[in-house]
């Protein structure tokens, strides 16, 4: 039997630094602009929606498609956390 760890901020900030500096070559923090600082392009945040859709197992769809949403890492991770929240509320309904 597999146990999965559970996924905190924490285990999705780490994922995505991970990620994010594996695609940019450039050392990111949690806090970070993403946009302003010129690692992400809007169209490079559409490849992290649908990195973290799948990651996830999450819609990111209508008002959370939001560049704010995408800004920062820590930004990111609440966005995960929140819209898994909602779909396991949602399937215990």
């Amino acid at each position: 039997m597999t146990t999965t760890a559970p996924v905190t901020a924490e285990v999705i900030e780490s994922a995505l630094l991970d990620f994010l500096e594996s695609r940019t070559k450039a050392t990111v923090e949690k806090d970070q602009d993403l946009f302003s600082s010129g690692l992400v392009s809007s169209m490079f945040a559409m490849e992290l929606v649908v990195h973290l859709e799948g990651a996830y197992g999450i819609a990111i769809v209508g008002p959370d498609l939001k560049l704010d949403n995408f800004r920062t890492v820590r930004g990111m991770s609440a966005l995960v956390l929140r819209l898994r929240a909602e779909a396991a509320a949602d399937s215990d309904a």
